[in-house]
């Protein structure tokens, strides 16, 4: 099964990386590479903590699957690169948990309910408690900004308009400048006004003005109505805007903080209503990313500013969150999900019976993280 696991990961690693190296060189290209690289040492040093509270000794700290590339020791644990850049792992000394049948020489599961879970949680806090970071440090800056200004020759640009949409339907295309959405002026005002305004007015007939090819253009748009909430199935591309800021003061924590609470709560929301659109088959294939769209998006974050490209940052990252905590064999919330079941019971699962659940879910995340791959490579000929 190892040498199984290596040989998918080894060919979704070639498949990314030739993507990334030819489509993005130069300017743009090292923000979400680190960004990536950086959530995921995050989550597993939330595993890595968790495990030293435990009192095990850590063998492997590794950003990456496969060969080593480079590292160092540090007290017992080789903190390492290694080749295959999609993921990381934590290993504990002579025992691995994603082995079943693995040795155990320290004791890992003999520790108690709470500890082993506290272990298997330690990456989605670690990813929670990033995002509320993040979220609460821009929610801060954003606090003492007294005037806002579109940095000269900035647009709001259409990079993304879903077939069979409103938007489409009206006769928008991607590369139009929006103008104006309503009585909303762009880029002038907030991207996040504009979309309230179309939520707000679902089955009304709207003016949307654009600017294609130096030429101003008037549209009518109606939003479908989702619930009662109104959508036209567009994406602009972020903003760069200069900022007036007065000097930080104490309050602005306390407002960062409130807006990070506020915007995670509601970002969670959306993440688990897109998840149910998933697992209900009623989401479209223009919005499911996979890692070559996140680097995209982070290129972009990235080009615009540094408080955009935190929000992206702390976005993924919540994502990471959620999507580790579901209850699918492989990821953390699986092992927490069958641990859960063992306590329950009262009695653990035979090795052969892990191995296959395990195994299973692990099928399931390859095949899915495929199929968004080949997503991302289809909508780069778009």
């Amino acid at each position: 099964m190892n040498r199984f696991r290596k040989s998918l990961t080894f060919l979704s690693a070639v498949v990314l990386c030739s993507v990334v190296a030819l489509k993005w060189p130069g300017a743009g290209f090292w923000g979400p590479i680190l960004m990536l690289g950086g959530l995921v040492f995050l989550h597993e040093g939330g595993h890595f903590l968790a495990a030293k509270y435990m009192g095990m000794p850590v063998e492997v700290f590794s950003l990456g699957f496969g060969p080593r590339l480079v590292g160092f020791t540090w007290r017992e644990t080789d903190v390492r690169l290694s080749a295959l850049p999609l993921g990381g792992y934590v290993k504990l000394a002579g025992f691995n948990p994603e082995d079943p049948g693995a040795d155990d020489p320290y004791g890992f599961l003999q520790q108690p309910y709470g500890k082993r879970m506290l272990f298997y949680s330690g990456g989605i806090l670690a990813n929670l408690a990033t995002t509320l970071i993040l979220f609460t440090t821009v929610g801060a800056d954003q606090a003492r900004i007294i005037k806002a200004v579109p940095r000269p020759g900035s647009a709001m640009v259409l990079e993304h308009v879903v077939k069979g949409q409103p938007a489409d339907l009206a006769g928008l295309q991607i590369g139009d400048e929006l103008r104006s959405v309503g009585p909303i002026a762009l880029p002038a005002g907030r991207w996040e006004d504009a979309v309230a305004y179309l939520q707000a007015h679902p089955g009304q007939p709207l003016t949307i003005a654009v600017l294609r090819d130096g030429k101003p253009l008037s549209l009518t748009v109606t939003p479908t109505n989702d619930g009662g909430v109104g959508r036209i199935g567009i994406s602009p591309g972020p903003v760069a805007y200069d900022f007036q800021r007065r000097p930080f003061q104490a309050m602005d924590f306390w407002v960062g903080g409130r807006l990070a609470v506020a915007n995670t709560w509601s970002l969670s929301g959306q993440v688990f209503g897109f998840l149910k659109k998933l697992v209900t088959f009623q989401a479209r294939s223009a919005e499911v990313a996979g890692p070559i769209g996140i680097l995209r998006a982070g290129s972009r974050a990235a080009k615009t500013g540094w408080q955009e490209f935190l929000l992206m940052c702390g976005a993924i990252s919540l994502q990471l969150a959620i999507l580790n905590a579901l209850p699918i064999p492989a990821l953390d919330g699986g092992h927490m999900a069958l641990l859960s079941y063992e306590k329950l019971r009262r009695k653990d699962l035979t090795i052969d019976l892990k191995e296959k659940i395990l195994t299973g879910g692990f099928l399931l995340l390859a095949s899915l993280m495929g199929l968004v791959i080949v997503l991302d490579l289809l909508k780069l000929r778009k």
